[in-house]
């Protein structure tokens, strides 16, 4: 049996398990890619109301057959490409996964003429990673005054995701040198930029990354199961 089956035999036990550990200022997303719209549907029926989805046009297809469900919130969490913004900002209302700031610019230009702000985490490594993308942290902060000028984004955070092979306490550390990181931002004066939220954690690290300040936390095989092959 593997760890997250021992939570309870249903997607909906799972949720109250996680629920119960944790703070009611966390944000669970549940991390639904690759999963069927019937999934999404027992965990909405257990609460769940923050979908997280890491390609565009899956997320497209399951917000189509979700239809009765429209207090879902989406939130894309995967690499976005250029050609896929303008459609990505018709159906996510947060991206965690600004990574560049070319991409940020793209999104503000095309962001212009909607009724309300998409919610944008910016993605840093705090840890070199060839299979990551993010702003390294002296290139993020080179850009801060750039990003300020966006006003079509709301960007409300910071977003990472760990390297594989990291010891208990080289995870811990780097969330909470995250944390430390968008402290530093928020004591700046800026005009737009705020550092409220912290995208961070998923099955595995949850909770040091809840420990270390997150107020986000990305979950998905601890719910779902293992992902179809």
């Amino acid at each position: 049996m593997t760890a997250f089956s021992q939570l309870g035999a249903t997607i909906a036990e799972r949720v109250l398990h996680i629920r119960q550990s944790l703070p009611p200022s966390v944000r669970l997303i549940a991390i639904s890619k690759q999963m069927p719209a019937s999934a999404i549907r027992e965990a909405y029926a257990a609460g769940v109301r923050d979908f997280g989805e890491s390609r565009v046009q899956e997320a497209e297809e399951k917000r189509s057959q979700l239809q009765d469900l429209p207090d879902i919130t989406w939130h894309l969490i995967g690499h976005l490409q250029a050609n896929k913004v303008q459609k990505a900002l018709e159906i996510f209302q947060w991206i965690h996964s600004v990574d560049s700031l070319k991409l940020a610019e793209r999104l503000n230009r095309l962001a212009a003429p909607l009724p309300q702000k998409p919610s944008i985490c910016l993605q840093v490594k705090l840890l070199p990673d060839p299979n990551k993308y993010g702003w390294e942290v002296a290139d993020l902060l080179t850009d801060l005054p750039h990003l300020d000028t966006f006003e079509h984004l709301e960007i409300v955070g910071l977003m990472t995701i760990l390297p594989l092979g990291l010891s208990d306490t080289e995870i811990f550390n780097t969330f909470d040198q995250t944390h430390t990181l968008a402290n530093k931002i928020a004591q700046e004066n800026w005009q737009r930029i705020r550092m409220n939220e912290l995208s961070m954690g998923m099955s595995n690290d949850y909770s040091m990354a809840v420990q270390a300040g997150a107020t986000m936390i990305r979950l998905g095989r601890i719910l779902f199961g293992d992902r179809p092959i």
